[in-house]
């Protein structure tokens, strides 16, 4: 089931709900992470342009959205936006998912709906919606794509984000894909989805290792500093830099067919609207919705990168 038809299909039976509501008006709380990077920052655009959207059609829906630079900080959030209030529903994207697993369950056990968006609770029978791209396959494809260029043998080091379910199901989907093949792995860190801390750590492993064939930034915000720090290195043995998202700068670099970073995947952060029209219709629009909803991660290469450049946006 494509993203596309997904919205679509939420939005229109949200907008067919518009006269069913009743005079209570139903409060949707939207908890994301501040754009502490592109990533982010483009969840955020898309949770503020839903809002908008929502609020403006339908009177008796409130949809609030608060953003959180951290997971105390998002804890409190969830505190504050429950103050004084019920919810109806809450579409949160954990800012990690040990620290937000208990603090969301007892925003469930006061009656509320649960969407969760990307980075999975530790929990999840708290979720009563799960929306995400295919982590595992995020990792698969982009090894599958490595051992084919490779030959299946070289030096390669990696960069991991934070301790999340999908930083976990990417590596995952990676190290599986790569088992049986003569591709070892030098070093596996985290960077924290982070360019300046990628830049940093890109040094220490080019510092490191004087053999390094390619690199594994599982985000292209790190992607970014990796490529900064080997274009200052000027070495010339890695073969590969690749990433994982979909920004905008990587897939120009795939239409233009950049030798070192080939191929991108997606992993837009348009979800989090998507997420945020089908917990609308549920509430609103008799249209129960559970379970989990997962988005592809197709490899983008240049002969498909123009479906996938969006250059106007955020990300």
């Amino acid at each position: 089931m494509s993203r596309k038809w997904i919205a679509a299909l939420a939005a229109s039976t949200v907008l067919l709900a518009g006269q069913a509501l009743s005079a209570d008006k139903k409060v949707v709380a939207v908890s994301i992470p501040a754009a502490d990077h592109g990533w982010t920052a483009g969840i955020v655009y898309h949770a503020q342009a839903a809002a908008k959207e929502v609020n403006a059609a339908f009177p008796n829906v409130e949809v609030v959205v608060k953003t959180s630079p951290s997971a105390t900080a998002q804890v409190s959030a969830l505190e504050d936006l429950s103050a004084g209030r019920k919810l109806d529903a809450l579409v949160i994207l954990p800012y990690t998912s040990e620290e937000l697993t208990t603090p969301v369950k007892a925003v469930k056990d006061a009656g509320t709906f649960i969407t969760v968006v990307d980075r999975g609770l530790n929990d999840q029978s708290i979720q009563d919606l799960y929306l995400a791209g295919d982590n595992i396959a995020v990792g698969r494809n982009t090894a599958k794509f490595m051992i084919d260029k490779l030959g299946g043998k070289g030096n390669l080091v990696i960069l991991r984000g934070i301790p999340t379910v999908i930083d976990d199901e990417r590596i995952q989907g990676f190290q599986d894909a790569i088992k049986g093949t003569d591709l070892k792995v030098l070093d596996i860190q985290y960077a924290n989805w982070n360019s300046d801390d990628a830049f940093k750590l890109m040094q220490d492993y080019l510092a490191k290792y004087p053999q390094i064939d390619a690199v594994w930034a599982n985000d292209d915000d790190m992607l970014l500093g990796v490529l900064e720090a080997v274009k200052e290195s000027g070495r010339k043995d890695i073969k590969l830099a690749l990433g994982g998202n979909g920004m905008k700068d990587i897939v120009k670099k795939v239409i233009d067919g950049d030798t070192m970073t080939p191929v991108e995947t997606p992993y837009p952060p348009a979800m989090i609207k998507t997420a945020i029209y089908m917990t609308v219709a549920n509430i609103v629009g008799q249209a129960p919705v559970r379970g989990t909803v997962k988005l592809d991660a197709p490899l983008i290469t240049q002969e498909n990168a123009k479906e996938y450049y969006f250059p106007d946006s955020p990300f």
